[in-house]
């Protein structure tokens, strides 16, 4: 009986995602290929981000890998601290992902426009030590993220941050470190300049250039508002010290050397202990990691729920049309890749936190089987309910199917086909 209901939910969580799955609504920012929307389950009411990907444009600039590296690797990732993406569907222009709305803004917003640039020590200390779980758990995944730096660090209507934009991480193999000249001027490693091979150590780096933005009101490397050509913020990186101001205290100025450090052999997080290391320094003493982990570290600022943290949506750039490019059968195979419908847990608790799950996973009296898994006994006809919208478009796509009646459950609103 157990598993004839577990089959249900598997064929539920299977069905096909389009984009009439979601409402969409207002434009919360601009992506590298394409804007970003918020959107609304129509069936369950869960709010999501939208991540559009532009067919033509992925294809002039030659992004296909790069967009299924960064799908590829949000599947893997479970983590409260990095976004997850909970669908992947295509539409005629466009592939999406669909990831967790993050209502606070990123980082950046609220390091320079919130008032007196930076940050007060506690709440520098809480959102490095989440960083820190975060880069944990992709470097458990042998992911290296390589793109660490204030606008890609989220925080949520409970003041929580994750890490988004995955699009320059890349799983490393063991024992075979990589190479690659990627990131943001002002917050590449010294080994990624030189480009040298390298493992997990520039995430470190990259932790270390937040924690003394977030502490400073400025990147350690370069000043927000000056123009300084590239090479010249690498020459800075390669060659010169982080100066500190009286805003940092004794162990904060400790941390920002030991991530700071140029070379990587020596830098924290990147010896033996690993992330172990960085957790253990004296400027965490006041973090319980533990509880952080399990999401109940009360946060130190928790945004207003009727302020908005980002810009408006006319001060957002919209794209050009792309033109030239023509889309064949050969782009079908990468979008085929892409586009896999739902991913299993973010879907899982999208069923349970919405109280679907509850509403569907009904027994019989004293635990019993109930109708809808009685396969001798006729199928209830489809009664209309909350949820009876998930399916309307199955029921339209198989009316006219002649194939056997699947088991799927009566309470759900599924038709005998």
């Amino acid at each position: 009986m157990y598993f004839d209901r577990f089959l249900q939910w598997k064929m539920l969580e299977r069905q096909p995602i389009a984009k009439d799955t979601f409402r969409q609504y207002r434009v919360l920012g601009k992506g590298g290929f394409g804007e970003v929307c918020a959107c609304q389950v129509r069936a369950t009411g869960k709010m999501y981000a939208c991540k559009k990907l532009e067919k033509k444009r992925i294809k002039k600039r030659k992004g296909e890998s790069m967009a299924l590296n960064e799908k590829q690797i949000l599947e893997k990732v479970n983590s409260r601290f990095v976004v997850s993406l909970a669908y992947a569907y295509e539409t005629k222009d466009a592939l999406c992902l669909v990831l967790t709305l993050m209502n606070g803004g990123d980082l950046k917003f609220h390091i320079y426009s919130m008032g007196t640039p930076g940050f007060e020590k506690d709440r520098v200390q809480f959102y490095a030590a989440q960083i820190c779980c975060g880069l944990d758990h992709l470097h458990q995944e042998s992911i290296v993220y390589r793109d660490l730096k204030p606008e890609n660090i989220l925080l949520d209507d409970n003041g929580h941050i994750r890490i988004s934009d995955l699009g320059l991480a890349i799983k490393v193999a063991e024992g075979d470190p990589i190479r690659g000249r990627v990131g943001t001027v002002g917050y590449m490693a010294p080994e990624v300049i030189n480009n040298e091979r390298y493992g997990m150590s520039p995430d470190w780096w990259g932790l270390g250039c937040l924690i003394y933005e977030m502490t400073a009101g400025r990147s350690p490397f370069r000043a927000r508002k000056e123009r300084v050509k590239r090479e010249e913020v690498e020459k800075r990186v390669q060659e010169e010290e982080e100066e500190y101001s009286d805003k940092f205290t004794e162990d904060t100025k400790a941390i920002c050397r030991v991530l700071l450090t140029k070379d990587p052999k020596q830098r924290l997080g990147c010896t033996a202990e690993g992330s172990a290391g960085v957790k253990a320094h004296c400027f965490f003493r006041n973090i319980n990691f533990k509880r952080l982990e399990a999401g109940i570290q009360e946060p130190s600022f928790v945004p207003d729920p009727r302020a908005v943290y980002c810009k408006d949506v006319l001060d957002i750039e919209q794209f050009s049309t792309v033109k030239g490019v023509n889309l064949d059968q050969t782009d079908n195979d990468f979008y085929f890749k892409f586009s896999t419908g739902c991913v299993s847990i973010p879907w899982q608790h999208e069923m349970i936190d919405t109280e679907c799950f509850s509403d569907l996973n009904v027994f019989g009296p004293q635990g019993t089987r109930p109708p809808d898994l009685d396969w001798n006994t006729p199928p209830e006809p489809p009664r209309r309910s909350l949820l009876d919208r998930i399916f309307r478009r199955h029921v339209r796509a198989h009316t006219q199917d002649r194939t056997p009646r699947c088991p799927l459950p009566t309470a759900a609103c599924l038709p005998a086909v």
